[in-house]
Parts: structure tokens; sequence; C-alpha cells
């Protein structure tokens, strides 16, 4: 187990490392393993790329996200030229159902609503627009079409998992209920949690991960 001290020193090394992040304007707070970040990015690209440069370290059990995004003034656009451009951008991915997401900003923030078919849409509908000039902040609002299917949606989660990270596997509960998928037990590490999860959304019919997964050794 690492202690705090070396948590941190962890961290920091892992910003300094990442290519789209300025360490410098990031400040790292420790306890008990939960990571804090404080201070101001230039943009909500640079934020998102943080958080996952800290779940990439070994040891952390936690993080919580005190960053401000504070556009310069060649990244400063107006809400209707972001949405126009996100809208754009939504429209030009193959991988989206046409029509189906909507977009809102106001003061750089963008917000997405609709439906989609599958879990995976909702994560390319937001990695299409959070790079975006101009946005500093985005709301994920769109659902998943629940679709009717007899297959054994916890089987095959399991499965899935057994695949990917059979040590995780076999300390994982799945429960599912209509959509919403929730999962249960201990991982070695936050990477390891959120990549149970990713696996568990990408199964058919699935609509919401509640991830209940610990952090231990």
């Amino acid at each position: 187990m690492k202690t705090d001290f070396q948590l941190k020193a962890d961290v920091t090394a892992e910003l300094a490392w990442e290519p789209a992040v300025n360490s410098a304007g990031i400040g790292v707070l420790v306890n008990d393993g939960v990571v804090t970040l404080t201070g101001h990015l230039n943009s909500f690209a640079e934020k998102v790329a943080a958080e996952r440069a800290v779940r990439r370290v070994a040891g952390v059990r936690g993080l919580a996200i005190e960053l401000d995004v504070k556009l310069v003034a060649a990244h400063q656009r107006s809400d209707s030229e972001i949405a126009s451009v996100a809208a754009s951008a939504l429209r030009w991915s193959v991988l989206l159902p046409p029509e189906r997401i909507r977009v809102e900003v106001e003061k750089g923030w963008l917000t997405l609503t609709g439906d989609v078919d599958w879990a995976y849409q909702c994560r390319t509908a937001e990695k299409c627009v959070r790079g975006l000039v101009g946005v500093r902040g985005l709301s994920n609002n769109v659902v998943v079409k629940p679709t009717v299917s007899t297959r054994d949606v916890a089987a095959e989660i399991a499965a899935a998992l057994a695949r990917q990270a059979d040590r995780e596997a076999r300390h994982i509960q799945i429960d599912v209920e209509g959509g919403e998928v929730t999962l249960h037990g201990k991982v070695h590490s936050l990477a390891e949690r959120e990549a149970a999860a990713g696996a568990a959304f990408a199964a058919r019919g699935v609509t919401r991960i509640v991830n209940k997964l610990e952090v231990g050794a």
C-alpha cells in the first residue's frame, strides 16, 4: 500500500507526464488514498485529460475534481458558435443515429440531450464535442433506449469481465434490474473499477451503471 505522500508524488509525476495537461496549474491533495485536484485550466479537454491521468495511477481510491476552466482569449466563442459546431460534429459521426441528439449551450457549458440505442453511443457523443474550442463544461444527458431482449444480461457481462480481466471478475457481483446494472465487490485499483464498469456498459440493453465496486488490496 502506498502512503499518501507516495501517492501524491506518483499523481504529480503522471500529470507532468501527460502531454495534454499543463500540470503547473494543478494542485494535488491526497487524503487516505483519495486524490483532490485543484486549480485552473485553459480548456475542458485539458480537464478531462487530467482526470484520466490520475485514474491511471495505481493506489488511487477516489478522485475529487475542483478544477476550474478559464478560457484564454483565443479560445472564447459565443454560445451560438459552439452550438453550431457541436451539432455539426455530431452529424458527421457515423457512429451516432442522425437527428436524435440535441445540443444546448449556456455560457460555454454544453448539454447533450436525446436518445440512442447503445451505451457506447452516449460516450461517442461526448467525445465528439468535449474538445471543441470554447467549451467550459459538459453535461451528457443522452439516454439509452432500453431494448427488449431475452438474453441473460448478467451472464453476458460476467463473461465479458472474465475475458477482459479474470482476476477482478471473480470478486464482482452483478445485479440487473431492467436496463440498470449494479456492480458490487472489490477490485485492486481505480482503473480496474472503471474497466469493469466499461465492460458492463457495453452490453446490449444496459441503460445505466451503478458502480459500487470498492478499491482495495
